[in-house]
């Protein structure tokens, strides 16, 4: 009986060497299992084909394209049309300048009324009542400065007007004066001139221009105050629609900032109504005591209105006020320029500098600049609001300006 043969006795294939057919030596490394091939191969047929090198070159080529490498018709109509813009924006602005500078004073004056519209709404009166409160109490004390103040003014005015050609004619008591006249009658002219009304139609430009002064002053001060209440009503919402203007990301930082610029440029006005309170209050009660009690609360109201001007309108009611001093007496006189000269500097080095140190941090050098900048370029309200735009951008100078060139 013959046993099966086993693979070692089978013989090779037919055509095929023993040695093909016979397993590998060991030192020879065996074939990779299929299943392994296979993913490499899957593996290999999903990754992104890189781009072609002439494409991304291409593509780069076509997103840098030079401003040499464009039309010139093209470059110089688009240049136009922003030139052209530009222009007309600026124009725009010029053109719209009262009414911009009105805008701006109403803002500012809503932000100093603020903190008084919040401590009554803090204190459960409705914003609504509150800025009615607040908008009454204000009014009615322009109401009152102008009832001290106007018929003193008119008054005055008229005495110096009908005194005016007396004070004319004793002065050619005086021999080189009445020489002088003598030979080219001036006082003969001015005494005709004062005597035909002329002074007061040259001063206004005549009915119609005094006709116009007094409506476009009224017309202000009505926008003013239409807009300082709209202001007051929505000055919340106004936030708002001013932080939602920021991208969502910045929206905290933003906020933190406009706070902080409204923040002090309501304290600059709130404590500016508050500095010209006190100068109000010691100028009328220094007034009684030297025996002004007649003209006292009229000058009062000239201190209180040069109080709101910087720098120089403290200087400029000590001389009105020392003025009307002199005209009772000399003694009078010299005592009330001395007592304001005293108060201008205790207002400046003690009052001041306790009022604002919280609002308004600006060094000194700066407030002079911005407002005789403010005073020259938009008069007497770009005097007062100078200095508060100057420290708004100082808060932007070192919160923004500062940590982004150290961040670099």
């Amino acid at each position: 009986m013959t046993t099966p043969p086993t693979g070692q006795d089978l013989p090779a294939a037919v055509g095929t060497p023993r040695s093909a057919a016979t397993p590998a030596s060991a030192g020879t490394p065996s074939a990779p299992p299929a299943t392994r091939s296979w993913l490499r191969k899957w593996r290999r047929t999903t990754q992104p084909t890189p781009p072609d090198l002439a494409d991304s070159i291409t593509a780069q080529t076509e997103r840098r394209i030079s401003l040499l490498d464009r039309n010139p018709f093209q470059i110089g109509f688009f240049l136009t049309i922003g030139a052209l813009g530009a222009y007309g924006l600026v124009l725009t602005v010029i053109s719209l300048k009262s009414v911009i500078i009105l805008v701006m004073l109403s803002l500012a004056i809503a932000l100093g009324l603020s903190p008084i519209v919040e401590w009554f709404h803090h204190h459960g009166v409705r914003r609504g009542v509150s800025v009615l409160m607040v908008a009454l109490g204000v009014i009615s004390l322009l109401g009152l400065a102008g009832w001290a103040l106007v018929p003193v003014i008119t008054e005055q005015v008229n005495v110096l007007l009908l005194q005016a050609p007396g004070y004319l004619e004793n002065l050619r008591q005086n021999p080189q004066i009445a020489a002088f006249d003598a030979q080219f009658h001036l006082i003969d002219k001015a005494v005709d001139f004062l005597a035909s009304g002329e002074l007061i139609g040259g001063l206004f430009g005549g009915l119609v221009g005094a006709g116009q002064i007094v409506a476009n002053t009224v017309f202000s001060v009505i926008i003013t105050t239409v807009l300082t209440l709209y202001f007051l009503v929505t000055l919340p919402a106004i936030k708002d629609m001013i932080y939602q203007l920021a991208p969502a990301s910045r929206r905290p930082r933003v906020r933190y900032l406009a706070n902080e610029m409204f923040k002090r440029v309501g304290g600059y006005v709130s404590g500016l109504f508050i500095v010209v309170l006190i100068a109000m209050s010691v100028a009328f009660l220094f007034l009684n005591i030297v025996g002004l009690s007649q003209y006292a609360l009229a000058l009062t109201v000239v201190v209180g209105m040069f109080a709101f001007v910087p720098l120089v309108g403290t200087t400029i009611s000590m001389i009105i006020v020392s003025i009307v001093a002199f005209s009772f007496s000399p003694t009078t006189g010299l005592i009330t320029l001395i007592f304001f000269l005293a108060y201008q500097q205790f207002d400046a080095y003690f009052i001041q500098p306790r009022i604002f140190s919280q609002s308004v941090q600006i060094p000194a050098v700066l407030v002079m600049l911005a407002a005789i900048s403010g005073g020259l370029l938009l008069g007497f309200v770009g005097a007062i609001l100078a200095i508060p735009v100057m420290a708004a951008l100082l808060l932007l100078y070192r919160e923004v300006l500062v940590p982004h060139l150290d961040r670099t």
